[in-house]
């Protein structure tokens, strides 16, 4: 028979570690499970290769935050598991490398260990046959001492239950909104795990009660005395606007009740008391209700909107007002409030076409507390005047939606001078002037002069450099006149643009793939995906939602099969960073995703 004991393998104690549950033995022909567990949120896993067993499932995630009460207080563990079901094919030795993910900010990984396969004889397979036989008898068998299970339809559903709300059903598209999970009890628990996160299509979520105590405190219900304790608590953007619902969060509690034993209608009944029958650890699932949020459109604002919903400040500037040419200047923005910070467009201030301009760096000290996603995001320009002059950096308009309010507000920071001074010489380049040996030459006389040749206007050569300025004239008021009417047609510039501008945008995606930032990945698909349909159909952000998508689409006459893999990325996007599994896999699949999308665009 198997050895079915699992072997825990791990490394020292540690703020964040993953361990291995595997057989150590198994048959030829058994199916067994490995799993590996992390003791806080765990990303990015990547499995091992199971070479020489049949992969039958996995990695399959589960999540479980859990909290215990002992002596009045509360306290909470997180424990990510990823879990593959096994088929043992060939006997032998079988060494399993290690995985690997990333808690706490840092990588981790568990260490190899080695399942004995063995071939069954016939004397084994008789011998487990009995030993099966043997445990159902027994399970049949009548036992005066047994504890019937208590039922869970026996725990009062008012005693024990999960409610979920929003700070705010009615939001407008963009708006931050609080969503909280409570589990209300009169019954003493001893865990609570949440089985399934809701997937909350047409949301950016972000997680608030990552790596923080649960709250517990009592609250008064419908007349009745609860104990609440706070599982869960996040920060929800709408990304399009009508009737959205937030579905809902699968809990499992272990609640402590009585289990009355079974009547023998002997002595042993007297037994049958309080005082010597102990608490009973009964599981009861839990489950929130969906609820339902009227998300409202955006009214129609300014064309440089910034896509910032919330309350905002900005600031910024540069950090000389006066330097030498070819040397650098910074040109701070700041960013701060509380709203979708991770989803503003980045700004595109205007500086002076002699400038050399660097991509900015963007620095980000973004908290989420209990009260939503607040901070600031700085971008920050490196410029290099090239000659000197006097130089006005253009003000920058900051334009965001305010909730509160319902309307749009404008913030400015201010125009700037930077006065450029005179720099030294640059080093010389190839297609620069080289520099004789000597500063003058000898003078050598001249001997003998030749009559210059007179070229009448008459002559070919003249008629021929004629003609062609003349042509090369009109070329050049013709393609001025094109660009001209290029420009004023704001909506075929955009057109033009959307695909160059997407790729840009992947390319920022795509340095995030392996890194562990998901979030700034998929903030940089969102921009990516979102300003190329933006751009290709000439929809304003503020508008742009899956209905005008769709709408669009179908007026412009796009394939119906194409409309269909436009809308599954879109679904996609919004699934993917809340699916179980190797979220490092279902980061590229998206990304290829985008990327063919993109290009059929």
């Amino acid at each position: 028979m198997a050895l079915l004991a699992l072997w825990v393998l791990s490394t020292p104690l540690l703020a964040q570690e993953m361990t291995v549950q595997a057989p150590k033995q198994v048959y030829v022909g058994d199916n067994f499970t490995v799993t590996f567990i992390v003791n806080d949120d765990a990303r990015d896993f990547r499995g091992p290769n199971f070479k020489g067993f049949s992969l039958r499932s996995g990695p399959n995630a589960g999540h479980q935050r859990s909290m215990s009460n002992i002596n009045g207080q509360w306290s909470q563990s997180v424990q990510t598991t990823f879990s593959y079901r096994l088929l043992a094919d060939v006997e032998g030795n079988i060494t399993v490398g290690p995985a690997t993910c990333t808690a706490g900010g840092k990588s981790i990984s568990s260490q190899s260990f080695t399942i004995k396969v063995e071939k069954m004889s016939q004397a084994q397979m008789q011998q487990r046959q009995q030993q099966q036989q043997q445990q159902q008898q027994r399970r049949q068998a009548f036992d005066p001492w047994a504890q019937q299970p208590q039922p869970a339809s026996q725990i009062d559903g008012t005693k024990l239950f999960a409610r979920a709300s929003v700070s705010n059903a009615n939001p407008y598209q963009g708006e931050q909104v609080i969503i909280t999970y409570k589990v209300y009890t009169q019954v003493p628990l001893s865990q609570v795990g949440i089985d399934k996160l809701p997937g909350n299509k047409g949301f950016w979520a972000e997680d608030l009660s990552a790596g923080k105590q649960i709250k517990q405190y009592e609250e008064s219900l419908n007349g009745q005395r609860y104990q609440v304790a706070e599982i869960r608590k996040g920060a929800l953007f709408a990304q399009e606007s009508g009737k959205l619902t937030i579905e809902p969060l699968d809990l499992n509690v272990l609640a402590m009740v009585q289990a009355p034993r079974r009547r023998t209608g002997t002595l042993l009944d007297l037994f049958d008391d309080p005082f010597f029958n102990m608490a009973q650890a009964v599981e009861y699932p839990l489950h929130t209700k969906p609820l339902s949020v009227n998300v409202r459109k955006l009214p129609a604002g300014p064309d440089d909107f910034s896509g910032a919903v919330g309350s905002f400040s900005v600031k910024g500037g540069l950090n000389l007002d006066k330097v030498k040419a070819n040397e650098a200047v910074s040109y701070r923005l700041t960013i701060s409030g509380r709203g979708n910070l991770m989803l503003v467009t980045p700004p595109t201030p205007q500086f002076p076409s002699s400038f050399e301009v660097y991509d900015p760096q963007i620095e980000d000290n973004i908290t989420k507390g209990d009260n939503g996603v607040s901070g600031s995001r700085t971008y920050e320009w490196v410029l290099i005047p090239r000659s000197q002059g006097k130089y006005t950096i253009p003000a920058y308009r900051f334009v965001f939606f305010d909730p509160s309010s319902s309307q749009y507000v404008t913030l400015t920071v201010n125009a700037q001078e930077l006065e450029v001074e005179k720099g030294k010489a640059t080093v010389a380049v190839k297609d620069d002037v080289q520099l004789l040996n000597s500063d003058i030459n000898y003078i050598h006389p001249i001997t003998k002069l030749s009559p210059a040749k007179e070229v009448s206007v008459t002559s070919p050569i003249y008629i021929i450099l004629f003609v062609l300025i003349v042509i090369l004239t009109f070329v050049a008021v013709k393609m001025g006149q094109r660009r001209q009417a290029a420009n004023q047609d704001i909506a075929g510039m955009r057109m033009k643009r959307a695909t160059r501008m997407a790729r840009k945008r992947l390319k920022k995606a795509e340095a995030f793939l392996g890194s562990g930032d998901t979030n700034r990945f998929y903030e940089e698909i969102y921009r990516a995906i979102w300003g190329c349909l933006s751009d290709k159909y000439n929809i304003e952000l503020s508008q742009l939602n899956r209905d005008t998508v769709s709408a669009c689409l179908t007026d412009k006459q796009v394939p119906e099969e194409q409309q269909e893999r436009i809308m599954k990325v879109l679904q996609d996007v919004d699934f993917a960073r809340f699916a179980p599994g190797d979220a490092e896999a279902q980061k590229q699949t998206i990304y290829d995703e985008a990327l063919q999308m993109i290009a059929e665009l």
